[in-house]
């Protein structure tokens, strides 16, 4: 009895640790997702969620692998870290599901998986059982040196999560040198049912060209959808190319449906901009003075751009 206990552990700690560290991997496809993500549901700082994302993917990486390694460390620890982490995911999902509803995807599994807050709930509760029966009835590894490798362990792999997702710089690409008016003339054509209703070559607007198949361009109408929800006055403005039946994909994907946009046949699209996407440029009265990519795009350094 004692040898299928042991058995029915070691099959467990191999399944919690596993699924700890898909989700921290999934939560890297790519990291930024998840920052809009922690962003859009608790309107916390650009820059507090990068750091929060970063410390819950090495946490959830960590974790998984030490669990899967049968180093639950002194007084078994890491069980208990294991055990706490998923009930501050918990508390999220609740508040998440209150807030949001239970058709939204929650993001445990980035965009690999999706799952709403009740299922993903029910998944932290199935692994918060199999992680008591792993304090209750298996000691997991033990020698002369262990505590000092789940801690050197844990840390490595906490810091290697920082190194290679670091937290990117939040300054766009200035043109001191490189100002450039954009002929925005195409957007305003005779005859054009969805011409832009405001005037683009007065004032200061971020105007983002956007293929409607490209995923980076789908990441950063995303991130302008949540800047756009915290402070409405932002001035963005979307230049949309692609095919038709991709138009519907690109908003479920993106909820970008806040900001206004026009669409550009192929030709004119790549004409304008070239064959580099997305193009975020940043207009004052037609000219294009900064850029941004969907990583560098920054709400605080729009904020202080349209204050001046």
């Amino acid at each position: 009895m004692k040898k299928l206990l042991s058995a029915v552990c070691i099959l467990i700690a191999l399944a919690l640790g596993a699924t700890f560290v898909y989700s921290a991997y999934t939560k890297t496809l790519p990291i930024q997702s998840f920052e809009y993500t922690i962003v859009e549901f608790t309107h916390m700082p650009w820059l507090l969620a990068a750091l929060l994302a970063r410390i819950f993917v090495g946490l959830e990486a960590a974790l998984g692998l030490l669990i899967a390694l049968h180093f639950f460390g002194y007084r078994k620890w890491v069980l208990k870290t294991a055990l706490a982490l998923l009930a501050v995911f918990s508390i999220y999902l609740v508040y998440l599901w209150a807030k949001a509803g239970n058709n939204v995807n929650c993001g445990c599994f980035g965009d690999q998986i999706w799952m709403s807050p009740s299922s993903s709930l029910l998944k932290n509760v199935v692994m918060i059982a199999l992680i008591l029966v792993l304090l209750r009835f298996h000691k997991g590894l033990y020698f002369k040196w262990s505590w000092l490798t789940d801690t050197i362990l844990f840390l490595a792999v906490i810091t290697t999560t920082f190194i290679l997702y670091p937290i990117p710089p939040q300054q766009p690409q200035w043109l001191s040198k490189g100002h450039f008016q954009l002929d925005l003339s195409s957007l305003y054509a005779a005859g054009k049912t969805d011409a832009p209703t405001i005037d683009l070559y007065k004032g200061k607007h971020v105007i983002a060209f956007f293929s409607l198949g490209c995923p980076h361009c789908r990441m950063a109408a995303l991130k302008m959808h949540v800047m756009k929800e915290k402070n409405p006055a932002l001035p963005f403005y979307m230049v949309l190319a692609g095919d038709d039946e991709n138009l519907k994909p690109f908003f479920e994907k993106t909820q970008a449906q806040n900001i206004p946009y026009t669409r550009l046949e192929k030709q004119t699209f790549l004409d304008l901009v070239g064959y580099s996407w997305p193009v975020i440029d940043w207009i004052d009265n037609d000219t294009v003075v900064a850029q941004a990519d969907y990583v560098t795009l920054s709400q605080e350094e729009i904020e202080k751009w349209i204050s001046k």
